[in-house]
């Protein structure tokens, strides 16, 4: 019904069955993982209203399992990236794997899938840094980066009668650093991907 995939590693494709509506990955060697995808598989959907609350489970320090809900999938959203590599050091949370006597090996964590109604998966929060970027960080990225670009280049602005003729120098006129970041902006809220075309 799911599967796991971590960039550079093999698909999985199998999860254990842990009990009748819970799943889990193992994640070997998971200080190297930055990200998990968790997807279904496309051969069974939920049953109807319901959908699978996604839970990152790494042994803290003494070796006990810290449960971390990530988000969740459902047959309207079968697929969802999580940024798992600043989740180690946190804090656990409420998780229906508490019963169950789960084997944890030092360097081994899991992503766990528990099927729930979806009002329940409505009420839950996820760890806030478990959300991969979007549009909107993208854009937020650049237009933190245009501004740096154009904060860093009027550090050097110098008006003409500050000027020392260097004949090996070629100097652009703050006016046109001015104008392409206004443009730059414009079109990127007309269209944040319209660099790539």
């Amino acid at each position: 019904m799911f599967g796991c995939l971590v960039a550079g590693r093999l698909v999985q494709t199998v999860a254990q069955q842990v009990a009748e509506d819970k799943f889990v990955f193992d994640l070997p060697d998971y200080e190297s993982i930055n990200h998990v995808v968790v997807f279904m598989l496309g051969t069974i959907p939920f049953p109807e209203g319901m959908g699978g609350s996604v839970y990152f489970c790494y042994p803290d320090e003494n070796g006990v399992a810290v449960w971390q809900l990530l988000g969740f999938v459902t047959n309207e959203k079968p697929s969802a990236i999580f940024k798992i590599s600043g989740l180690k050091s946190g804090k656990g949370s409420q998780h229906p794997f508490g019963a169950m006597n789960i084997p944890q090996m030092p360097s081994v964590a899991q992503i766990g899938v528990s099927v729930e109604l979806l009002e329940v998966l409505a009420q839950e929060t996820p760890v806030a840094s478990a959300a991969v970027s979007s549009v909107n960080s993208f854009t937020e990225f650049t237009q933190k980066m245009l501004d740096n670009f154009y904060n860093f280049a009027s550090s050097f602005a110098v008006t003409q009668a500050q000027m020392t003729p260097n004949p090996s120098e070629a100097f652009i006129p703050a006016s046109v650093v001015l104008k392409w970041y206004e443009n730059f902006q414009r079109r990127l809220a007309q269209n944040p991907f319209f660099w790539k075309t």
